[in-house]
């Protein structure tokens, strides 16, 4: 019965939340994704995501970290910012906001395709303002990382986003970019 509940409360969630759609551009990504948020499942991750994004924080904010078959990381609106003075790609995932970290919002959804996650250290209540949208499911991470949202469309430009090098998937030469990031209701 539990699951059958949690089931429903998902199904309604992304009809009850607000969502985020993000401008993209850049070498690999031009185009517009649609992300609903859960603000039942995540509450305080959907306020600080939305505070920021209706600040124009995320505006002009990197994709610094890049997986093919994984994810695509962007958020850092302290180190990521690509227009600002001083901008070095170098540091570009290592910072947050000046909004304080949060406590985990763990719960039952799957990191399946084109779920939007936090992105954290390796402490659980880490979080602040970078977040990960999956190419592909990762249930590796189901219950260890706070999920926010879904995207519901503009896969098709998620999929195009220029991927990283390497293991840790860091981006060589120019990044794509959240141009603009609007709240949406």
């Amino acid at each position: 019965m539990h699951k059958l509940v949690a089931a429903f409360v998902l199904l309604a969630s992304p009809a009850l939340a607000s969502g985020l759609q993000i401008e993209v551009e850049g070498e690999g990504a031009n185009g517009t994704i649609s992300v609903d948020l859960f603000e039942d499942i995540a509450p305080k991750h959907v306020e600080q995501i939305t505070a920021l994004a209706a600040d124009g924080q995320y505006d002009g904010v990197v994709f610094h970290r890049v997986i093919d078959g994984f994810m695509a990381q962007t958020g850092d609106v302290q180190y990521g910012n690509s227009s600002a003075d001083g901008f070095d790609m170098r540091y570009a995932g290592r910072g947050g906001s000046d909004r304080p970290d949060l406590p985990a919002e763990f719960s039952d959804v799957t990191f399946d395709r084109g779920v939007v996650g936090m992105a954290r250290s390796s402490d659980p209540d880490s979080a602040n303002s970078q977040f990960f949208i999956m190419f592909d499911p990762g249930p590796f991470l189901d219950g260890q990382y706070t999920v926010v949202g879904q995207v519901t469309d503009g896969m098709d430009v998620v999929d195009a986003i220029k991927r990283g090098a390497g293991q840790n998937g860091a981006i060589v030469g120019a990044p794509d970019v959240m141009k603009k990031v609007t709240v949406t209701e």
